[in-house]
């Protein structure tokens, strides 16, 4: 049985993060929630991979919304040596996910999961945990027959995931294997009502971007075309940078998430690096390793540093520009090294279409990152506490 925990002591308050660009540390302060324990500040996202003996706490068999391809040991994977490891940040010790806990404190609330495929298969991750607790219904579904909402009956709890590659308004002509009929038509300056439109109806958010961004796209700013993407074959627009564009996404939904009226809690969470080797996803590239990296081992390519680099600066120039409402509103999930050493756990040559070396097994190291989002929510209710007496936590 779970315990209520309620402090009748105001502490000091505590910004949850505080990043320096320069840097790149973020400082975490904890009240001493057992059985954790933490000497001192805490970055979550620095660490290493440790070994697990627990395992997964779902299976592949036990989880009806795996796709097809991220049921890596479903599709013949001939290693079952990534489901074996968890993530420890160097100088404290976080739980496991506790999916009772964290259906206990999302009770009468909803939390949607905003961005590209990834997304999609995080938030499949975070079902999976979750239905090992209740079967939740499946309530409605996208256009390929896909459940992206789902209801939790005794928690009164909604979970969803919404389709936005780009953040921002795009005309996209794509299938679902990732062959374009057209070029992208993106709009540096509309956010993709996609998710605008349902962002008040979450109390919750992990919203992200990313790769999509590497694509081919042509640039309206103002309904005028200003440049494009990787478009040689439009030998009349000018290179404009996927970084640039990226940055432009970056800085309108931070503006978006802190100028609006709705009091949602968003966690952003960085930039996914790939782990191909010798070649692309198109050129025969594979990621056949079997082990973690080691911290020191492998450095983020270029354009995923470049692309996590804008994350963070953009970041910090929006906590420390819009004050301390901001820090309350607007958290990191900063997921991209704590990847970067997991060039196991993908689906390689076993993601039915194509070789994958982008997105996850399920289960697989991606639902480590729901560890993560549990211990900064227990954070966020202590501090609210520590703060305002206003609720209590359950643990």
């Amino acid at each position: 049985m779970m315990h209520l925990l309620s402090f009748s002591l105001l502490f000091n308050v505590v910004s949850f993060h505080y990043v320096n660009t320069f840097s790149k540390r973020y400082t975490y302060v904890s009240f001493g929630i057992e059985p954790i324990q933490h000497s001192g500040n805490c970055d979550l996202f620095v660490g290493d991979w440790v070994p697990d003996p627990l395992g997964p706490v779902y299976s592949n068999e036990s989880c009806h919304v795996i796709i097809p391809g991220r049921n890596c040991m479903k599709n013949g994977s001939p290693d079952s040596g990534y489901l074996y490891w968890r993530w420890k940040p160097r100088d404290c010790e976080i739980p496991r996910f506790n999916g009772a806990r964290f259906l206990e404190m999302m009770r009468d609330k909803s939390w949607g999961f905003i961005g590209d495929s990834i997304a999609r298969n995080h938030v499949q991750s975070l079902f999976c945990i979750l239905s090992k607790v209740e079967a939740a219904d499946e309530v409605y579904y996208d256009e390929e027959d896909r459940p992206i909402r789902w209801y939790f009956p005794s928690y009164n709890f909604t979970l969803a995931v919404i389709w936005s590659p780009l953040l921002l308004k795009a005309a996209i002509s794509e299938d679902k294997h990732g062959v374009s009929s057209s070029d992208i038509q993106l709009h540096l300056d509309k956010l993709d009502e996609q998710w605008t439109h349902e962002y008040q109806n979450f109390n919750y958010v992990t919203i992200s971007g990313g790769k999509w961004f590497l694509k081919t796209a042509i640039y309206h700013y103002n309904d005028t075309i200003v440049g494009c993407h990787y478009c040689s074959s439009h030998g009349n627009l000018t290179e404009f940078g996927y970084d640039k564009a990226y940055r432009q996404a970056i800085k309108l939904v931070f503006n978006f998430i802190i100028k609006s009226n709705h009091s949602a809690v968003v966690l952003f969470r960085t930039t996914t690096p790939s782990h191909f080797e010798n070649g692309e996803w198109f050129s025969g590239g594979t990621c056949n390793r079997r082990m973690p990296y080691k911290e020191g081992e492998i450095r983020v390519d270029n354009v995923d540093s470049a692309m996590h680099d804008i994350e963070l600066e953009e970041f910090n120039i929006a906590i420390t520009t819009f004050g301390f409402k901001t820090r309350e509103k607007l958290k990191l999930l900063d997921t991209t090294q704590l990847s970067s050493l997991r060039p196991d756990g993908h689906p390689d040559n076993n993601a039915i279409v194509q070789n994958d070396c982008l997105h996850w097994c399920l289960p697989g190291p991606i639902d480590s990152w729901n560890d993560l989002i549990l211990e900064m929510l227990m954070h966020e209710c202590l501090t609210d506490i520590s703060r305002y007496m206003l609720r209590t936590c359950y643990i």
